[in-house]
Protein backbone atom coordinates (compact mmCIF):
# COMPACT_ATOMS: atom_id res chain seq x y z
CA UNK A 1 0.00 0.00 0.00
CA UNK A 2 1.08 4.13 -1.12
CA UNK A 3 -0.12 6.99 0.46
CA UNK A 4 -1.42 9.51 -2.02
CA UNK A 5 -1.31 12.73 -2.51
CA UNK A 6 -4.19 14.81 -1.91
CA UNK A 7 -6.09 17.20 -3.86
CA UNK A 8 -6.80 20.60 -2.36
CA UNK A 9 -9.67 23.04 -2.78
CA UNK A 10 -9.12 24.77 -6.21
CA UNK A 11 -7.83 21.94 -8.31
CA UNK A 12 -10.36 21.47 -11.05
CA UNK A 13 -10.62 17.25 -10.23
CA UNK A 14 -12.76 18.17 -6.95
CA UNK A 15 -15.38 20.15 -8.62
CA UNK A 16 -15.87 17.34 -11.52
CA UNK A 17 -18.69 14.60 -11.25
CA UNK A 18 -17.27 11.34 -10.66
CA UNK A 19 -17.67 8.10 -13.18
CA UNK A 20 -19.40 5.25 -12.91
CA UNK A 21 -16.95 2.23 -12.13
CA UNK A 22 -18.13 -0.53 -14.66
CA UNK A 23 -15.75 -3.15 -12.86
CA UNK A 24 -13.43 -4.12 -10.53
CA UNK A 25 -10.01 -4.67 -11.89
CA UNK A 26 -6.69 -5.57 -9.75
CA UNK A 27 -5.69 -2.08 -10.43
CA UNK A 28 -8.77 -0.76 -8.52
CA UNK A 29 -8.55 -2.93 -5.71
CA UNK A 30 -4.90 -1.34 -4.99
CA UNK A 31 -6.55 2.03 -5.53
CA UNK A 32 -8.84 1.40 -2.98
CA UNK A 33 -6.29 -0.13 -0.53
CA UNK A 34 -4.43 3.16 -0.95
CA UNK A 35 -7.52 4.97 -0.29
CA UNK A 36 -7.34 3.53 3.41
CA UNK A 37 -3.79 4.06 3.81
CA UNK A 38 -3.82 7.45 2.42
CA UNK A 39 -7.33 8.88 4.93
CA UNK A 40 -5.91 6.65 7.88
CA UNK A 41 -2.02 8.49 7.55
CA UNK A 42 -3.83 11.53 7.13
CA UNK A 43 -6.24 11.15 10.06
CA UNK A 44 -9.19 11.52 8.26
CA UNK A 45 -12.45 9.01 8.67
CA UNK A 46 -13.23 9.48 5.22
CA UNK A 47 -11.70 9.78 1.55
CA UNK A 48 -13.00 9.80 -2.09
CA UNK A 49 -11.37 9.06 -5.15
CA UNK A 50 -11.55 13.11 -6.57
CA UNK A 51 -9.69 13.71 -3.54
CA UNK A 52 -6.52 11.73 -4.83
CA UNK A 53 -6.63 12.17 -8.44
CA UNK A 54 -9.41 9.32 -9.75
CA UNK A 55 -12.77 10.38 -11.32
CA UNK A 56 -14.09 6.90 -10.27
CA UNK A 57 -17.07 7.15 -8.47
CA UNK A 58 -15.63 5.39 -4.81
CA UNK A 59 -15.23 6.62 -1.51
CA UNK A 60 -14.28 4.61 1.65
CA UNK A 61 -14.98 5.27 5.58
CA UNK A 62 -13.71 4.13 8.27
CA UNK A 63 -14.96 5.42 11.87
CA UNK A 64 -13.92 2.67 14.10
CA UNK A 65 -10.97 4.77 15.41
CA UNK A 66 -13.13 6.53 17.26
CA UNK A 67 -15.10 6.56 20.69
CA UNK A 68 -18.01 5.24 20.34
CA UNK A 69 -17.68 3.67 16.59
CA UNK A 70 -15.67 0.68 17.33
CA UNK A 71 -17.77 -1.53 16.12
CA UNK A 72 -18.05 0.11 12.50
CA UNK A 73 -16.41 -1.90 9.67
CA UNK A 74 -14.41 0.16 7.53
CA UNK A 75 -16.60 0.50 3.96
CA UNK A 76 -16.02 0.84 0.25
CA UNK A 77 -18.89 2.69 -1.57
CA UNK A 78 -18.43 2.06 -5.28
CA UNK A 79 -21.36 3.76 -7.39
CA UNK A 80 -23.04 4.87 -4.35
CA UNK A 81 -26.27 6.42 -4.81
CA UNK A 82 -27.99 8.36 -1.33
CA UNK A 83 -32.07 6.81 -1.98
CA UNK A 84 -33.45 8.15 1.17
CA UNK A 85 -32.93 11.34 3.37
CA UNK A 86 -34.77 12.25 6.33
CA UNK A 87 -36.18 15.17 7.18
CA UNK A 88 -34.42 15.81 10.22
CA UNK A 89 -31.79 17.82 10.36
CA UNK A 90 -28.94 18.60 12.54
CA UNK A 91 -25.73 21.04 12.65
CA UNK A 92 -22.28 19.39 12.86
CA UNK A 93 -18.85 20.71 12.83
CA UNK A 94 -17.32 19.24 9.77
CA UNK A 95 -13.48 19.10 8.55
CA UNK A 96 -12.23 17.98 5.23
CA UNK A 97 -8.43 16.91 3.71
CA UNK A 98 -9.12 18.95 0.96
CA UNK A 99 -9.38 22.23 3.18
CA UNK A 100 -6.71 21.98 5.37
CA UNK A 101 -7.61 23.87 8.66
CA UNK A 102 -11.14 24.42 7.66
CA UNK A 103 -13.90 23.50 9.81
CA UNK A 104 -17.52 24.86 9.94
CA UNK A 105 -20.87 24.07 10.95
CA UNK A 106 -22.80 22.16 8.30
CA UNK A 107 -26.55 21.44 8.36
CA UNK A 108 -27.21 17.81 6.86
CA UNK A 109 -30.40 15.07 7.69
CA UNK A 110 -29.71 12.92 10.03
CA UNK A 111 -30.38 9.43 8.51
CA UNK A 112 -30.01 8.26 5.15
CA UNK A 113 -30.03 5.61 3.13
CA UNK A 114 -27.57 4.47 0.12
CA UNK A 115 -27.28 2.06 -2.18
CA UNK A 116 -23.74 1.13 -3.66
CA UNK A 117 -21.57 -1.59 -4.75
CA UNK A 118 -19.01 -2.77 -2.46
CA UNK A 119 -15.26 -3.41 -2.64
CA UNK A 120 -16.14 -7.16 -3.99
CA UNK A 121 -18.58 -5.12 -6.62
CA UNK A 122 -21.80 -6.99 -4.69
CA UNK A 123 -25.11 -4.79 -4.23
CA UNK A 124 -25.42 -3.39 -0.89
CA UNK A 125 -28.09 -0.96 0.97
CA UNK A 126 -26.71 0.81 3.91
CA UNK A 127 -28.81 2.71 6.60
CA UNK A 128 -27.09 4.72 8.92
CA UNK A 129 -27.83 7.79 10.99
CA UNK A 130 -25.92 10.76 13.13
CA UNK A 131 -21.69 10.60 12.66
CA UNK A 132 -21.78 8.04 9.92
CA UNK A 133 -24.71 9.43 8.06
CA UNK A 134 -22.64 12.91 7.93
CA UNK A 135 -19.30 11.00 6.95
CA UNK A 136 -21.14 9.13 4.21
CA UNK A 137 -23.09 12.37 3.14
CA UNK A 138 -19.80 14.47 2.79
CA UNK A 139 -18.13 11.66 0.98
CA UNK A 140 -20.91 11.34 -1.28
CA UNK A 141 -21.14 15.33 -2.05
CA UNK A 142 -17.12 15.05 -3.18
CA UNK A 143 -18.43 12.78 -5.91
CA UNK A 144 -20.89 15.28 -7.13
CA UNK A 145 -18.39 18.42 -7.14
CA UNK A 146 -19.44 19.99 -3.78
CA UNK A 147 -17.81 21.11 -0.76
CA UNK A 148 -19.34 21.31 2.83
CA UNK A 149 -18.37 24.96 2.58
CA UNK A 150 -21.11 24.84 -0.87
CA UNK A 151 -23.71 24.21 1.97
CA UNK A 152 -23.13 27.02 4.04
CA UNK A 153 -25.03 30.41 3.99
CA UNK A 154 -23.73 32.93 2.18
CA UNK A 155 -22.55 35.21 5.04
CA UNK A 156 -20.53 32.45 6.54
CA UNK A 157 -18.92 31.58 3.22
CA UNK A 158 -17.89 34.73 2.88
CA UNK A 159 -16.01 34.81 6.06
CA UNK A 160 -14.12 31.70 4.86
CA UNK A 161 -12.69 33.53 1.39
CA UNK A 162 -9.65 33.83 2.52
CA UNK A 163 -9.02 30.95 4.23
CA UNK A 164 -10.03 29.24 1.09
CA UNK A 165 -8.01 31.44 -1.16
CA UNK A 166 -4.63 30.23 0.95
CA UNK A 167 -5.81 27.12 0.61
CA UNK A 168 -6.05 27.55 -3.13
CA UNK A 169 -2.43 28.88 -3.23
CA UNK A 170 -1.13 25.91 -0.59
CA UNK A 171 -0.69 28.67 2.31
CA UNK A 172 -1.47 26.37 4.83
CA UNK A 173 0.09 23.75 6.92
CA UNK A 174 -0.47 20.39 6.19
CA UNK A 175 0.49 17.17 7.94
CA UNK A 176 -0.08 15.15 5.06
CA UNK A 177 1.29 15.14 1.20
CA UNK A 178 -1.05 17.25 -1.12
CA UNK A 179 -0.85 17.70 -5.05
CA UNK A 180 1.34 21.05 -6.76
CA UNK A 181 -1.14 24.05 -7.74
CA UNK A 182 -2.02 23.79 -11.20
Amino acid sequence: MATLPVNLYGDEILRRKAKHVESLDEKTRKFIDDMFETMRASEGVGLSANQVGSRDAIFVIDVSPLEGYEDEKPTVFINPKIVERSDETDYYEEGCLSLPGLRAEVERPTRITIEYLDEEFQPRKLTRDDFVARVVQHEYDHLRGVFFTDLLEDESRRRLKKSLNAIKRRKVDVHYEVTEPA
